[in-house]
């Protein structure tokens, strides 16, 4: 009884630990990126994930996609949701964005792509409801990025990066929804690397500046391939098992906040009332579009980690 116990509580924490994790890439780049220009670091950490992921693979022995067309369409989203979002990200707050600010931006892909699917009458029509989150997660982002404009924080390439990596994870989820059939996530994972690494690479050629072995960076490596990836993917994958993969998509809007209380805690980043406020209003915009009645038939999608 003691081990069912055990059993049950690590289910009830399992999503709330993943949006811990994927709150920590926000961190993790502002620990490496003093260090090294971002597409060289994310070249790396492709490369070392998919060892990381071989490894497991040649252990676990889980099946691959059985068809080019899904190869094709795995490849794709790896372009989006990886060399995009996570090249927007970095390049993002490489050039300055603090990590609570790019992660509120970013932070609004599922409410866009909530309200994407309802317009489009995909699932569902825009309710009333949605289009009032859409304006208080509109109206929160605005308050904190305009004070951070006024001390000098966003700049006008800070934030255009900050939107295409808004725009590359929301063009991915959709993309993925659309055309990825369910599949092992470890293998799908590997093959989304592959395709990130095979952009990413050629764009860290181009860069000049060199990769320092400074231990900040070691270790901004190391959780970004055991933690964030392989941590992440572990949960993930269980999460999509147990179907609770749905409890994670509701959860995302905790990621800003969350992401936030880290950055003031680690870089002494700015939380006064006007922050919280932005990122409270947010929080409840989002919260607002997500939160709608799935069909109890509808399949659980593969999600991709970051």
């Amino acid at each position: 009884m003691d081990r069912e116990l055990r059993d049950a509580a690590f289910v009830r924490a399992m999503p709330g630990v993943f949006v811990l994790i994927w709150s920590t890439g926000f961190v993790v780049a502002r620990y490496g990126m003093p260090h090294a220009p971002p597409m060289s670091f994310l070249a790396w950490r492709y490369a070392l994930s998919v060892a990381a992921f071989a490894v497991w693979i040649a252990l676990a022995r889980p099946s691959w996609p059985r068809d080019r067309a899904q190869w094709g369409h795995l490849a794709v989203t790896g372009v989006l949701m990886h060399a995009g979002y996570l090249g927007g990200v970095w390049a993002a707050v490489k050039a300055g964005i603090p990590a609570g600010t790019v992660a509120l931006i970013v932070g609004l892909q599922p409410l866009l792509t909530a309200l994407w699917v309802s317009y489009s009458g995909a699932e569902h029509r825009v309710l009333p409801r949605q289009w009032a989150g859409l304006l208080l997660g509109l109206a929160g982002l605005a308050l904190v990025v305009g004070r951070k404009v006024g001390l000098g924080e966003v700049t006008p390439v800070n934030f255009a990066l900050s939107l295409l990596a808004l725009a590359a994870i929301t063009a991915g989820t959709l993309y993925q929804k659309r055309f990825v059939a369910p599949c092992d996530v470890r293998t799908a994972n590997t093959v989304q690397l592959l395709a990130a690494f095979a952009v990413t690479a050629p764009l860290a050629l181009l860069e000049t500046e060199p990769v320092v072995p400074h231990p900040e960076l070691i270790g901004a490596m190391a959780w970004s391939v055991l933690a964030l990836t392989l941590g992440g993917s572990s949960l993930l994958y269980l999460l999509i098992q147990r179907g609770a993969a749905t409890r994670v998509t509701s959860l995302m809007y905790l990621v800003p906040p969350c992401t936030a209380v880290l950055a003031w805690w680690l870089f002494d980043e700015a939380l006064g009332p006007v922050v919280l406020a932005g990122i409270a209003l947010t929080a409840v915009g989002v919260a607002l579009v997500v939160r709608q009645p799935l069909p109890p038939s509808s399949p659980t999608p593969k999600e991709t980690l970051t």
